[in-house]
């Protein structure tokens, strides 16, 4: 796929605060804020299962906003990235191409927010490449394991009435582009990585984690995001009062105080861990 880089475009209002869009490292990425590298946290944001890192905008402004670089990509296979895969990769194939999209764009680590699905990549690429994680932050985490599929459909039904127009707006718009096919397989991904996986993955992440939960939030329970929490060695659990599955976006100025807050508890540079990456997994390419 040929990579075109949509030129960066300030917003009003002050220095620094610059948006882009386009192809980069080989997954069409939104960035917010100011180049990676010039002195500033680095937040990459990874979207859910079938969508795009678009319903990112409102809580990626905000971050941007107070001087950081923001990074959001649409995962290969998934809306504007949908050529960046011949076929939909399963979770740990999603981190292995995340991280290597990671390296080409900010070498350095970043503190990593992921939401839903999302979080099922975040943590395995955390264990698996976990020098590029500073810090985790996990935003309504799902699949909760144990689950069935159908149960889990019918609780994205349940959340919906409950999440802003705009936000089902976009979501139609990306599950077509992404296509009901590779939806599909995403889920079947997602359900398999949930059923073995997931929390293992989650009781292996070395880096500070923050799981953050809408109290309206129909798809990730209450008990299952207090129990994600405590499988991590260095976790913890807050609730966003009135806020649904998708918080960062019905609720972008308090999911973003609480990851800067977050991030103000980091006095020094962590320890380097050495990659626990698995022979091959870097040539893996979906």
């Amino acid at each position: 796929m040929t990579e075109q880089t949509a030129p960066d475009t300030a917003r009003p209002g002050g220095a620094g605060r610059r948006e882009g869009a386009g192809v980069r490292a080989g997954l069409f990425t939104r960035s917010f804020g100011p180049p990676p590298g010039t002195g500033g946290t680095t937040v990459v944001l990874v979207h859910g299962l079938g969508l795009s890192g678009r319903y990112f905008t409102p809580l990626a402004r905000r971050l941007a906003a107070n001087g950081a670089t923001v990074l959001v990509p649409d995962l290969p296979g998934n809306a504007r990235s949908r050529a960046a895969a011949r076929r939909m990769p399963d979770v740990e194939r999603a981190a292995d191409a995340l991280a290597r999209w990671h390296r080409r764009l900010s070498p350095g680590p970043s503190l990593l927010a992921a939401n839903s699905v999302g979080c099922q990549v975040a943590a395995a690429l955390a264990v698996r490449h976990p020098r590029l994680v500073r810090r985790l932050v996990l935003l309504g985490p799902a699949l909760e394991p144990g689950v069935s599929g159908l149960r889990h459909c019918g609780r994205l039904l349940a959340d919906a009435p409950r999440e802003p127009l705009s936000l089902l707006g976009v979501a139609a718009t990306d599950y077509l582009l992404t296509g009901p096919l590779r939806f599909a397989a995403s889920l079947r991904h997602a359900l398999r990585d949930a059923a073995g996986a997931f929390e293992g993955h989650l009781a292996r992440v070395a880096a500070p984690t923050l799981v953050i939960r809408g109290t309206g939030d129909t798809i990730a329970s209450h008990a299952w995001i207090r129990h994600a929490a405590r499988l991590v060695p260095d976790g913890r659990a807050v609730d966003v009062p009135g806020a649904a599955h998708a918080a960062h976006h019905s609720a972008p100025e308090a999911v973003a105080r609480l990851i800067e807050e977050f991030t103000a508890e980091e006095t020094e540079e962590p320890e380097e861990t050495e990659e626990t990456e698995e022979t091959g997994t870097e040539a893996a390419e979906a």
